[in-house]
């Protein structure tokens, strides 16, 4: 599936055309240059899933918990800064990730041998006139 933000207003669009598509799937990894609209995006998905929490990146946090409308759990990481394995051993990511709640994860190529085997794959990338463009690859 790819979607096309072509500016902020139509953010919350996509995001609803996101989590349409989303099916059963709960872990969504995100790859995407700095700057390419990871966070933004997140933020605009968990709007649409009612989360009226402040949302913002969890680069020192590491991870942020959000609750949706329906009370249910999800997890966004940002794992960014993280120098060694062991980091995301010792917070009990496998608490998160195997939890069954959604777990929206940013910079997942820093813990590519962590994630499960069914992790959504999601690119965000900036085309030249600034537009992105979500791919989601099950």
């Amino acid at each position: 599936m790819e979607i096309k933000i072509t500016s902020l207003d139509n953010i919350h669009e996509v995001a609803r055309q996101f989590i349409a598509a989303m099916g059963d799937n709960t872990v969504f990894a995100f790859y995407g240059k700095m700057g390419a609209g990871k966070t933004t995006f997140i933020k605009a998905v968990c709007e649409c899933l009612g989360v009226t929490d402040v949302i913002n990146s969890p680069t020192f946090a590491i991870v942020n918990e959000y609750r949706s409308e329906s009370g249910e759990l999800i997890y966004h990481f940002d794992f960014y800064r993280i120098k060694k394995l062991e980091e995301v051993y010792d917070m009990g990511y496998e608490d998160y990730f195997y939890s069954g709640a959604l777990c929206f994860i940013e910079w997942p190529e820093l813990v590519e041998e962590l994630l499960p085997a069914d992790a959504v794959k999601v690119s965000i990338e900036e085309t030249a006139n600034g537009e992105r463009i979500v791919s989601m690859n099950p």
